[in-house]
């Protein structure tokens, strides 16, 4: 094998490496802002609004309460807890049976509520707590019920957090994609480098600049192809080794799987893209140069 094929073949290695690592980060930042959306909104879904009821109430009549708290488009899930049931989950936090030590039951009856994510506003703070206290205001004003009690503030900062996240990652990707662009063209100018002695002859014939940059512009597209699918292989593998390192996190859920493929289709597109349009920028800055 000839020098030049050498240099030629170690080009092209470098190319898909670049281009397979870029790829990998930008799919790395792509999983960890999914999961943090997707552990943002289980943890708004998990906040729990306390509606306190009289303390004579029914059975029957909290059911009733409980049924038209349930059938509100807003709400996910509704508990009732009775007055007993409040006070053996008292008495087990505190490890002992404080009804006979005091006489009487003095906790009151409760709905312990959950709000759906998809009814509370991502990007408005005022939206989130209108529609909170829409809530609130709606069941405060049924019969039976004495009060709503929740930590207001939660939800905000669970929504700050998300978006700090967000438009760090968002700020990481761009100027990746940018180090990504420069560092791929490098590479191809080093690949035309290699090979200036077969573009000088066809620029002597007459070829024109469209025919010389046609065989690299079609060879990046199969470099953007190759890393991406090399990326996404790696990608998975990493998800599997930390799924099994934290396996609280249940990255492997059946859940996550149309999302994993569009994050795959993702990376594939913007390998494809990326390859392509650095290859064209170095081809096109070339032939410039050398004409």
């Amino acid at each position: 094998m000839s020098r030049s094929k050498v240099n030629l073949w170690e080009t092209h290695s470098s190319t898909v490496l670049s281009i397979t690592l870029v790829l990998f980060l930008l799919g790395l930042c792509l999983m960890v802002e999914y999961h943090s959306y997707s552990m943002t909104r289980n943890m708004q879904e998990r906040i729990t609004f306390k509606v306190d009821l009289v303390p004579d109430i029914t059975d029957e009549a909290a059911m009733m309460v409980k049924t038209y708290i349930e059938v509100m488009p807003e709400v996910k899930h509704v508990d009732y807890i009775s007055r007993e049931q409040a006070a053996e989950i008292f008495s087990e936090e505190l490890n002992d049976d404080f009804v006979d030590f005091i006489g009487y039951n003095p906790l009151y009856p409760s709905m312990m509520v959950n709000l759906r994510a998809d009814y509370i506003p991502e990007t408005s703070q005022g939206g989130r707590e209108r529609v909170i206290k829409e809530f609130a205001d709606s069941v405060n004003g049924l019969e039976y019920v004495t009060g709503v009690a929740y930590q207001e503030n939660v939800v905000n900062e669970l929504n700050d957090v998300f978006y700090k996240v967000t438009w760090f990652l968002i700020i990481f990707m761009a100027l990746l994609i940018v180090v990504s662009i420069l560092m791929i063209s490098s590479t191809i100018r080093i690949a035309l480098y290699a090979q200036r002695d077969t573009i000088g002859t066809m620029q002597l014939v007459g070829a024109k600049s469209g025919f010389i940059a046609r065989p690299f512009l079609a060879r990046s597209l199969w470099f953007g192809l190759l890393g991406g699918v090399i990326s996404i292989v790696i990608l998975a593998i990493a998800t599997g080794i930390f799924n099994q390192s934290l396996g609280g996190l249940d990255l492997l859920n059946s859940t996550h799987l149309y999302w994993y493929l569009g994050i795959g289709v993702i990376i594939i597109v913007m390998g494809i893209a990326l390859s392509y349009l650095s290859t064209l920028f170095a081809v096109r800055r070339y032939l410039r140069q050398n004409n």
